[in-house]
């Protein structure tokens, strides 16, 4: 997939070099030892989604929720419909075993009571992105 651009620029398609999401791109793929990237998928009937991040297997999908400044409950909306787009695309395509979603502290709060109970029962991984890694927002107090 990669060009004659030796830094993977393309591959990294929206996400600058210093980007947010980059980097936390680049943690969770850190923690679960192996490389993430934006990708699109053309599913059956050739309906075609991206994701901000896929291993090369496509077996891992990644949404990322990096909002900045004071909460909004948009956030929460942001939240419940990546986790939606996960769960779909694991249905969808069999390759896809693992759906994680990796908020910031701000967007954190978006899971909070039912919606962290239905992404742990529902099998959405959640990871907490703190400047430079990423750790199960479960375990975080």
């Amino acid at each position: 997939m990669e060009g004659p651009d030796e830094s993977g620029a393309a591959e990294w398609k929206r996400f600058g070099e210093d980007s947010v999401e980059r980097l936390m791109l680049a943690a969770l793929g850190d923690r679960l030892g192996t490389s993430l990237r934006p990708r699109q998928l053309l599913l059956a009937g050739g309906v075609r989604v991206e994701v901000e991040g896929m291993d090369a297997a496509g077996a891992i999908v990644v949404q990322l929720v990096a909002n900045q400044g004071s909460y909004r409950s948009s956030y929460r909306n942001k939240v419940m419909a990546d986790m939606f787009k996960l769960l779909w695309l694991r249905a969808a395509d069999p390759k896809v075993e693992r759906a994680a979603v990796v908020v910031n502290a701000v967007t954190a709060r978006a899971l909070n009571g039912w919606v962290a109970v239905a992404a742990a029962d529902l099998g959405v991984e959640v990871y907490l992105f703190d400047g430079a890694a990423v750790t199960p927002l479960h375990a975080q107090s």
